[in-house]
């Protein structure tokens, strides 16, 4: 069951601008090629994303400071909209206002991945929103390592990804492990994924990351072994 929009006076204004202003960049012939190259997983206006977000100011110009139950109620109102353009919308929104949520926020966050997923909205999901709120609330880490072992793809793919840019701070032990968890996932996403989060960590401590790698011998996919070790 998906939860519940709040009531929110600022989610009114954003939403009344936002769907006055983004329609007046659309571009039917881009929204046609946008949506062919995401698999059509769904319709598009056809904003390119510099002019979307010269109109993403223009909508949040003078607006507040949103609280939880605004962010809530602006992403849930934008998953409503067919239009990915409003999703991205969406997402940009949470990136820079993920400080204003708790660690009950989470469960929405869950709603936004599993619905209408891609990587397109699920990547930013992991790593600019998932990620700030596990670092503000360890207890959360309970919480990735049940979405590690779901069923969905798209969880899974969340939990490998959502340390991505912790850098020193990684959880490494915790990050290995999820790899070799997930290793002998058939999907291509999720092997990309493990061989990504393996390769950003690399960054930070490649010798973790090149030990990790020759320990796991063939329980790594070859994928996610040359997306490892690509830069070691």
């Amino acid at each position: 069951m998906p939860p519940a929009v709040p009531h929110s006076e600022l989610a009114g204004t954003v939403m009344d601008r936002l769907t006055t202003v983004y329609p007046t960049g659309a571009d039917a012939a881009r929204a046609e090629g946008a949506a062919a190259y995401m698999k059509d997983i769904a319709p598009f206006l056809g904003l390119y994303t510099a002019a979307r977000r010269d109109l993403s100011r223009t909508v949040l110009e003078g607006t507040a400071r949103p609280d939880e139950a605004d962010c809530t109620a602006i992403a849930l109102r934008c998953w409503d909209l067919p239009e990915r353009e409003y999703q991205y919308f969406a997402v940009d929104y949470l990136r820079r206002q993920v400080k204003c949520c708790s660690s009950g926020f989470l469960p929405v966050v869950r709603h936004l991945v599993v619905t209408v997923p891609w990587w397109d909205t699920v990547d930013a999901f992991a790593s600019h929103v998932v990620g700030p709120l596990v670092s503000a609330d360890p207890k959360l880490k309970t919480v990735m390592d049940a979405w590690i072992d779901d069923d969905h793809l798209w969880v899974v793919r969340t939990a490998l990804l959502h340390q991505l840019r912790y850098k020193d701070t990684t959880d490494a032990e915790r990050l290995f492990d999820y790899c070799l968890r997930r290793a002998d996932h058939p999907d291509f996403f999720i092997r990309k994924a493990i061989g990504w989060c393996l390769r950003e960590y690399a960054r930070t401590d490649p010798d973790a990351v090149r030990d990790f790698v020759e320990g796991a011998g063939d329980r790594l996919s070859p994928l996610s072994v040359r997306e490892a070790t690509k830069h070691l």
